[in-house]
């Protein structure tokens, strides 16, 4: 028995394909929204490309660019079908390809929406990526004179006044390392033969930050070096006064941006996906409908239009038969393939 039955007359039909027509071509508007939107991610990543770890973040939008070329590619094709569709002499070319281009139109609504998905699932990712992509950038950001590191410094001081953040996870990952390059340290002086010697690996660190960590908005002068030292800097205690310093790390302040990107364009990735399955259910209905008419030379007769020809369940053993069927046939060719090369080998 046929799923989701409907009896069409020709006022119904033809109303259906102009209704498809126009869904369709909306959804061509739709697929160029979606390539925007994965280019404008991918650009937005390439900026900050210094402090990602690796390409897979790039998964995302480049998928998106996919699915909007391919959603412009498909929904022409079928804004021509459903406009010949109306005409039974011009409906004829299309009436073999009808179901492979629905099968073909399932497949892509089957990625579109694993697509979707992977906009509100790459968060953990992203934060990994995030966290050696920074620390890295953080190691090489006295690098100015060595090629292929010398705009590191730049790409993490814009970084850190574009999005109001400090360091990795705080300002206190700064102390950990060594961010002044030895070009500009006087190891003439006492002072920093000390420090360097008190360090193992002979590291030059300081309990200060670079200047882009400072906030603007704080009424005091900002404090960038002796931090935890109360006694260099006038009515200062660094454990109960609040810090005229960016408190968010920058990991953070990154993930929550790009997160909530990504999260805006799985939510209008989820609307193309339901506005391409109805364009592709209302697609199945004008098939059957046209396929059904009983009398041709009659455009004026009656036809039944359904979603699947038999149940869910019949349908899908049919599907199972269909596939043992297939791997049978390359079984048995493979078989005479083999009995082909045994006599040669003899």
């Amino acid at each position: 028995m046929a799923l989701l039955k409907v009896k069409f007359d020709q006022m119904k039909r033809v109303k259906l394909a102009q209704g498809l027509w126009l869904m369709n071509w909306l959804s061509v508007l739709a697929g160029i929204v979606i390539f925007s939107l994965g280019l404008f991610l991918k650009i937005e990543l390439r900026k900050r490309s210094e402090v990602m770890n690796n390409s897979e973040s790039h998964f995302v939008p480049n998928s998106l660019i996919g699915m909007g070329v391919l959603s412009c590619v498909f929904n022409s094709l079928a804004g021509k079908i459903c406009y010949d569709a109306l005409d039974p002499a011009k409906y004829a070319k299309w009436k073999p390809w009808l179901k492979p281009y629905l099968a073909v139109c399932v497949l892509f609504n089957i990625a579109l929406l694993l697509v979707t998905l992977c906009c509100f699932l790459m968060r953990g990712s992203l934060e990994s990526t995030l966290a050696h992509g920074l620390k890295n950038g953080m190691k090489y950001y006295r690098d100015t004179d060595t090629p292929g590191r010398c705009f590191m410094k730049k790409t993490i001081d814009m970084l850190q006044i574009e999005f109001k953040c400090c360091g990795n996870n705080g300002f206190r990952d700064w102390f950990e390392i060594q961010w002044i390059s030895n070009r500009y340290l006087d190891f003439s002086s006492k002072e920093v033969k000390d420090r360097i010697k008190s360090n193992v690996d002979g590291r030059y660190l300081v309990d200060g930050v670079p200047f882009s960590c400072c906030n603007p908005s704080s009424p005091r002068p900002c404090i960038q070096y002796q931090l935890t030292n109360n006694s260099a800097h006038y009515s200062y205690d660094h454990q109960t006064e609040e810090l005229n310093l960016w408190v968010n790390g920058c990991r953070v302040a990154l993930l929550n941006y790009y997160s909530s990107l990504m999260n805006s364009m799985g939510a209008v990735a989820l609307l193309v996906w339901l506005f391409e399955v109805t364009i592709t259910i209302g697609l199945r209905y004008l098939h059957t409908a046209l396929e059904s008419v009983s009398n041709p030379e009659d455009p004026e007769c009656e036809s039944e239009g359904w979603l699947l020809e038999k149940s869910v369940s019949e349908t899908w053993k049919a599907f199972l038969e269909s596939l043992k069927k297939l791997g049978k046939s390359n079984q048995v060719e493979a078989e005479g393939a083999d009995a082909g090369q045994a006599p040669e080998a003899g």
